[in-house]
């Protein structure tokens, strides 16, 4: 991965923030997004620099195509190339659907789902022109077994499944590959809020009896956007300790 560039959406966090420092730390220079938290960004700029590799923040929202178009701009324009893609940004907005407003639907939808949209649609004539490309997108289980509460983001994240293996099919011609990780529940701020009861019920559900962290689905995250999965494209690969078996 040394000399490579990618783009990794929700970059600032959990997951994101994991895979950006994975990859750094292989020899490849990242650029990310952040939607609020400029100290976080900086923060994260340092320690990936500090790696010996560059880095690009990026105030911008995911949900805005424009947005998306005018970054993918900028880091082709500072790193001359864009060789990966990790489509990670996400948000949970969980109720039962008799109780959902249209406003929880419409920013679930949007935040996962368009975003894949926006960042894939502003980046595949860049890979396509180049003959090569890694797009990566971060699903869940949910997209796959579906869960209760979960109408918005089980539907947003089968969405990002469908997409995927959609856009597989498309591009693989151009030398491309377009994959996904579908993950159980690990351990970020989206499931710190998570009630005590609920997690210790999940818990009880997985063969491994633990949440995951975002530094093995980082090393995952490697190892797909790697030369030694150059041969797997359109695939859907579940990281979630057995939740769902």
């Amino acid at each position: 991965m040394k000399d490579k560039v990618a783009i990794v959406t929700g970059g600032t966090r959990g997951i994101g923030r994991a895979i950006v420092l994975e990859l750094a730390r292989n020899g490849c220079n990242v650029a990310f997004n952040y939607a609020k938290s400029e100290e976080l960004a900086k923060t994260l700029v340092t320690e990936v620099e500090s790696l010996g590799v560059k880095a690009l923040a990026k105030q911008a929202d995911v949900v805005d195509f424009e947005a998306a178009k005018s970054m993918v701009a900028e880091v082709k324009e500072e790193f001359g190339q864009i060789d990966f893609l990790i489509n990670n940004a996400g948000v949970t907005r969980d109720k039962l659907l008799a109780l959902m407003k249209e406003s929880d639907w419409d920013e679930v939808i949007n935040t996962n789902l368009k975003s894949v949209y926006n960042f894939s649609k502003a980046i595949i004539m860049t890979m396509v022109k180049q003959k090569s490309g890694n797009i990566l997108n971060i699903t869940s289980v949910s997209g796959i077994a579906g869960v209760a509460g979960q109408t918005n983001y089980s539907a947003s994240k089968a969405g990002v499944i469908g997409f995927t293996k959609a856009l597989a099919k498309e591009v693989g011609k151009a030398k491309i590959n377009v994959n996904a990780i579908a993950c159980g529940f690990i351990e970020t701020d989206m499931t710190a809020s998570l009630p005590e009861e609920y997690k210790s019920k999940m818990i009880d559900m997985t063969s491994l009896k633990r949440f995951g962290n975002p530094e093995e689905i980082a090393k995952i995250a490697k190892f797909m956007l790697s030369e030694e999965a150059k041969y797997i494209t359109g695939h859907v690969l579940t990281v979630d300790g057995g939740l769902a078996l």
